[in-house]
């Protein structure tokens, strides 16, 4: 942590200002805080003992420390921000905290869903929005993660998105667009912004702003058929699901042949979301709807949901 409590009673920053070696506390419990500073180390302050802090989620890394540093630093170039923001009413502390209203939580090491979702909507119960930004150990990759579900955000221009922080290259990573095909894998585009370029303010505003809609294709599985009658033998539970829900609508999923699983890719299941208050009930329907519409190939094109919703609104495709 940065901020501390000195001697006298005062808050120091150690962003900010030197410190100098004396007493210090944290502002939430009042426990005993050491300097660490060095020629190796970034200087920041440190809990004796981190039992008795319920503002302490978890040791902060180089990664963690170097990452809120920089949000720090570079949201205050254009807007009021304060740094380890305590909020007692619900027991927290935003890391950086943008013009009274957002918080902004740097997030490098796993923890339980319920405890996202009751910090989450700890901040939402007192008026606060929270944007997570991932380190490294949970940035998307290949497969997507029950804890990585509830990090992940969604608006109209960009779909399912996340944000990761990468404190090695010094960038701000949005990963959108995000979809995931039949094996599980993810597919997804990705833009970067350099950390301190630009208002970072707007930048997280950025998927809600007005731009061209982004695309991009993916090929579809000539071997699905394959892999889905083994998924079944080896009674996968995901499959097994699967299996159950079509037999109630009359269906068996081993007498599918290719075509009848098109499209391949498809936007992320809904449930288990904790960020994400939005009906995305239409986006499904209208997804699913546009690629039934449209000629079956072994090339599909993947849009925002606002492309979907514009077609079948205008039935003009743009």
């Amino acid at each position: 942590m940065f901020v501390a409590r000195d001697a006298k009673g005062k808050l120091v920053n150690a962003l900010e200002k030197d410190v100098t070696r004396q007493d210090y506390t944290c502002p939430v419990c009042g426990g005993v805080l050491r300097l660490r500073q060095g020629q190796s180390i970034r200087t920041h302050f440190a809990h004796e003992s981190l039992r008795d802090c319920i503002a302490i989620f978890e040791n902060e890394s180089p990664e963690h420390l170097g990452n809120k540093e920089a949000l720090y630093h570079w949201a205050k170039k254009n807007n009021q921000v304060a740094l380890e923001y305590s909020l007692p009413e619900i027991q927290q502390i935003a890391d950086v905290l943008v013009n009274e209203r957002l918080a902004l939580e740097v997030q490098c090491s796993p923890l339980s869903q319920k405890l996202l979702g009751d910090r989450s909507q700890g901040y939402r119960s007192q008026g606060y929005q929270v944007i997570w930004l991932l380190g490294e150990k949970l940035w998307l990759k290949e497969r997507l993660t029950q804890l990585q579900r509830g990090f992940l955000y969604f608006s109209q221009n960009m779909g399912f998105y996340a944000w990761e922080l990468d404190v090695k290259k010094q960038v701000l990573r949005l990963k959108y667009l995000l979809h995931q095909d039949l094996r599980g894998k993810l597919h997804f585009r990705v833009k970067e912004f350099p950390y301190g370029q630009g208002n970072l303010l707007e930048i997280l505003r950025f998927p809600y702003q007005k731009q061209k809609l982004a695309s991009f294709t993916v090929s579809q599985d000539p071997t699905i058929c394959h892999y889905i009658r083994q998924q079944l033998y080896y009674q996968t539970p995901y499959w097994m699901k699967k299996q159950e829900a079509a037999y109630q609508q009359g269906d068996n999923l081993l007498n599918r042949q290719l075509d009848d699983w098109y499209p391949q890719v498809k936007p992320i299941e809904s449930g288990d979301f904790l960020q994400i208050e939005t009906d995305l009930t239409s986006y499904y329907r209208n997804f699913q709807a546009y690629y039934q519409k449209n000629p079956k190939n072994n090339r599909q094109k993947l849009y925002p949901p606002a492309f979907y919703h514009l077609y079948f609104s205008k039935n003009v495709v743009k």
